[in-house]
């Protein structure tokens, strides 16, 4: 995409871009890897997910952002020539009026093609200060440009990317019953919830339950190893799995500051459980919004 003109540009960065045909996306693959290490546990989960899709029904791409020395920080310098407003300069605005011009910088449109060709996303890393490396969020950042992956009528359940899936596949340094729910990190549901929610449901993905590690750098050998075959057989009917629940944006009252709409609150009242993690309506928690291997 870098040698493309301005003109071919900005046709690959508007609504047009996500107009592939569903029969191109249908097997197509993007890993979206961050780890440092060749030898490391993410770095065996990356290979098993490769490896699994080096299958000739399959397409598949890899983001290795370390090796990219891909840039986490969200900048001007994403822009090509001048910006609209130097002196009070917003990212989300600029960039989107960059990519309508074709003027957004070559490593950006770059993962804009790999991404608008993928039916499935794979984030492979390993959790970093309860969320993603920096680098990958840089990547987030960067990547699901306003005017790209969102837009203020394109987003959550009538988002620009529903009809993808999404995975968090990671590791953890520490044991599954530290992110329970009387654990002390806090349950995993909740700590996934800024990333499942306001990232991958945000842009439209269909979220798929998550996969994780658990704390591999403490395991003995063969329980890694275990790890690893439970990934590539879920790898292997992951594209037909079921995705994760979310409440519709048609459930929210615009006019009201996209609150429950009362009717919605209503049907949920003698509910056990809440809506979903965020959205708990001050219920339990449900429990199905985690999965840890298979």
């Amino acid at each position: 995409m870098t040698g493309m003109s301005a003109t071919s540009r900005t046709v690959k960065t508007s609504e047009e871009m996500h107009a592939v045909l569903a029969s191109q996306q249908e097997k197509t693959v993007l890993i979206v890897y961050a780890h440092q290490s060749a030898g490391s546990f993410n770095a065996a989960a990356k290979n098993v997910a490769l490896d699994v899709f080096s299958a000739p029904e399959y397409e598949v791409e890899v983001s290795d952002l370390y090796a990219m020395n891909f840039k986490a920080t969200a900048t001007a310098e994403d822009i090509i020539g001048d910006v609209k407003d130097s002196e009070h300069f917003r990212y989300a605005e600029e960039t989107e009026l960059a990519l309508q011009a074709g003027k957004l910088s070559a490593d950006i449109t770059k993962e804009h093609g790999k991404l608008s060709q993928a039916a499935l996303v794979i984030f492979q890393f390993p959790m970093y200060w309860f969320s993603f490396p920096a680098i990958m969020k840089g990547w987030i950042d960067r990547v699901l440009t306003k005017g790209y992956a969102f837009s203020e009528k394109k987003r959550y359940s009538q988002g620009v990317f529903k009809d993808k899936k999404a995975i968090l596949s990671f590791t953890t340094g520490s044991q599954e019953l530290m992110f329970g729910s009387n654990g002390i990190n806090g349950d995993m549901n909740v700590t996934l919830w800024p990333m499942q929610n306001g990232i991958l449901n945000y842009c439209g993905f269909q979220v798929l339950a998550p996969q994780i590690f658990w704390a591999p750098s403490r395991a003995p050998a063969e329980l890694r190893t275990s790890m690893l075959e439970k990934w590539r057989v879920r790898l292997q009917g992951l594209l037909s799995e079921e995705p994760l629940s979310f409440t519709p944006l048609d459930c929210f009252d615009e006019e009201k500051g996209y609150v429950l709409k009362p009717e919605v609150s209503e049907k949920q009242a003698g509910a056990e459980f809440g809506l979903t993690v965020g959205i708990h309506l001050n219920k339990r928690l449900p429990l199905t919004q985690i999965k840890a291997g298979v």
